[in-house]
C-alpha cells in the first residue's frame, strides 16, 4: 500500500525543534568537536583479542601449534595499528596532545606485551572457577558459557589501558562487558588472582575496589561507595579519593551482600552471607550472617491460620 505523503508533513517541523534542543542541551551532544572513538571499532578489538587470549575457542577453529603464530600474528598487527587509532581519538579529547600518533601506537604496543601475563591471570580465574562450581563440567564450558570469564578478560584487558592513562576507551571496554553479563566491573579497580564470581548478574565493582587472591562472589554484591564526600568551597564531588572497599585474600561474599565504604576492609578468609549490610571492617576468619526471618503462611493446609516458622 502506498503512503500518502502528507502524512510526513510534520517531519521537517519536528526537524527543526529536535535541532533546537542541541542548543537547550548542550551537554549531551559533541557537533563542532574532533571525532570520538568508535564504539563499534572498540567492540571488535575486543573481539580480536579474545581470540588472542583464548585461541581456538573463537572465530578460527582448528588452530594448533604448526598455525597459531601466523594467526596470531596477524591478528596482532591488525590489533596494533587500530588500537593506535582508537587511542589516538581518545587522547585528542583531552587536549592538544603532541605526536599523538606515536604515542598512541606506543600505548597500544605497550597493552599487546602485556597479553601474556592476562592470559596467565586467566588461566589463574578460569582454574577457580573450575575449583569453585561443581557445576562445572571442564575448563572448556566455563570459558565459553561462564559471563565472569568474559567480564574478567575485558577487565583484565581494560584495566592495563587504565593503568597507562589513556582516557574514555576503558570504561568504553568494560561498560561493553557490562552490557553483555551483567557484571559492572571498573577498570580502575585492583583484582587479584583466582577470582571467581559465581552466576554474576548483578555484581558491582567500584573504581577504587581493592580485591585479593582467591576471593569468590556470587550473584548481585557489590562493592560499592558509602557517601560522595563534597568539596567544602564549591560542593562539587571530590573525585580522586578511595572510596570503595577492600576485600581481602581468600574472601567469600555471598549472593545480594553489600559492602560499602574506602575504610572498609574485609580481613582475609571471611565469609560475608547472603544479603548482609556492611559499612565497617571484619577482622580476619571472621563469618557475617544475617539472624534468619520468619515466613508466614496463610490459606489451606494451615487451617487459615497464620503461621510462623524460623528460618
Amino acid at each position: 500500500m502506498a503512503i500518502d505523503p502528507r502524512w510526513k508533513a510534520p517531519l521537517p517541523a519536528l526537524t527543526e525543534r529536535i535541532v533546537a534542543s542541541y542548543e537547550e542541551c548542550g551537554g549531551i551532544h559533541h557537533l563542532g568537536h574532533l571525532p570520538l572513538p568508535s564504539y563499534r571499532e572498540v567492540v571488535d578489538i575486543l573481539v580480536d583479542l579474545r581470540e588472542v587470549l583464548f585461541p581456538g575457542y573463537g572465530r578460527r577453529q582448528n588452530l594448533h601449534l604448526g598455525n597459531v603464530s601466523y594467526h596470531v600474528g596477524d591478528l596482532i598487527d591488525g590489533l596494533a595499528d587500530r588500537l593506535a587509532r582508537q587511542l589516538a581519538a581518545a587522547m585528542r579529547l583531552t587536549g592538544p596532545c603532541e605526536d599523538v600518533e606515536a604515542r598512541s601506537l606506543g600505548l597500544a604496543i605497550q597493552l599487546l606485551e602485556k597479553v601474556p601475563d592476562i592470559r596467565r591471570a586467566l588461566g589463574e580465574d578460569v582454574q577457580a572457577a573450575y575449583d569453585g562450581d561443581p557445576a562445572a563440567k571442564g575448563l572448556n564450558e566455563i570459558v565459553f558459557c561462564y559471563p565472569a570469564i568474559t567480564a574478567l578478560a575485558v577487565y583484565r584487558v581494560a584495566h592495563e589501558l587504565q593503568r597507562l592513562e589513556v582516557p574514555l576507551i576503558p570504561r568504553m571496554m568494560t561498560e561493553y562487558a557490562h552490557s553483555k553479563t551483567g557484571i559492572d566491573i571498573h577498570p580502575g579497580a585492583k583484582i587479584g588472582r583466582r577470582f571467581f564470581i559465581d552466576h554474576g548478574t548483578g555484581v558491582v565493582i567500584g573504581e577504587t575496589t581493592e580485591i585479593g587472591d582467591g576471593v569468590k562472589l556470587y550473584q548481585g554484591v557489590t562493592l560499592g561507595a558509602l557517601s560522595f564526600p563534597k568539596d567544602e568551597t564549591t560542593g562539587a564531588i571530590v573525585r580522586d579519593t578511595k572510596r570503595h572497599p577492600t576485600i581481602e585474600d581468600e574472601v567469600v561474599i555471598y549472593a545480594n551482600a553489600t559492602i560499602l565504604g574506602g575504610n572498609t576492609v574485609i580481613g582475609h578468609h571471611s565469609v560475608i552471607g547472603s544479603s548482609a549490610w556492611l559499612t565497617n571492617s571484619v577482622e580476619p576468619y571472621t563469618t557475617v550472617t544475617i539472624e534468619g526471618p520468619r515466613l508466614r503462611y496463610r490459606g489451606p493446609g494451615h487451617d487459615r491460620t497464620l503461621l510462623d516458622y524460623q528460618i
